[in-house]
């Protein structure tokens, strides 16, 4: 086959591939749905109880120690709960995506950081730890005893047992989403795009 024969191929290919285009909207729109939820449940958990919040915030024993925490509290809170409102419904995506991105760097340094990369604790692969490591035999010897003493097949009948690592796996994976959706917008399924239609130079 001639080298332009694979030209012209490759270019037909690239032709409709580019039609897929017309569904663009679908990939911030994704992004968007799957963070509302996310955003939802850890904001009205907070607002739900403010002050146990605020008090863990600014804890320095048992919780954060962080400065300000009734502020920050409310601060957190709110932009969780209303960001997934934002996020839902397409309306200033980009600017909220600022305070959420805070929050997730906030949340994976003050409460994620010391336990490494992994959400769920793995004893082998190059994110594992002494931590997941000893994690995993442990979680090895609690299933031999429920082997032993208990009905593992109904105890593991709707999922398998783990141990949370709470590593910033998750909190790095959301702000990698709000990021993408900071540079490139929430797309044409959005408020934020019909704006951007009626009042060109405001963009979205």
């Amino acid at each position: 086959m001639s080298a332009s024969r694979i030209l012209s191929l490759t270019c037909s290919a690239q032709s409709q591939l580019n039609k897929t285009r017309a569904f663009d909207f679908l990939g911030p729109l994704a992004l968007r749905l799957y963070l509302v939820p996310i955003f939802w449940m850890a904001g009205t958990k907070k607002l739900a109880d403010i002050d146990s919040t605020a008090a863990w915030f600014g804890n320095p024993d048992w919780g954060l120690g962080l400065p300000f925490p009734t502020l920050m509290a409310w601060a957190a809170a709110l932009t969780e709960a209303g960001g997934a409102i934002a996020l839902l419904i397409g309306l200033g995506v980009r600017w909220i995506s600022i305070p959420l991105m805070v929050t997730m760097i906030v949340a994976a340094v003050t409460v994620h950081w010391h336990n490494g990369w992994l959400a769920i604790a793995e004893g082998s692969g190059i994110f594992a730890t002494e931590r997941t490591a000893g994690a995993v035999e442990r979680l090895d010897r609690a299933k031999d005893i429920l082997r032993e003493h208990g009905n593992y097949e109904w105890l593991t009948e709707n999922g398998s047992f783990v141990v949370l690592n709470n590593g910033i796996e998750f909190a790095a994976t959301y702000f990698i989403m709000l990021l993408v959706l900071f540079f490139y917008g929430p797309g044409k399924a959005s408020i934020d795009h019909l704006i951007s239609q009626r009042f060109g130079h405001c963009g979205s």
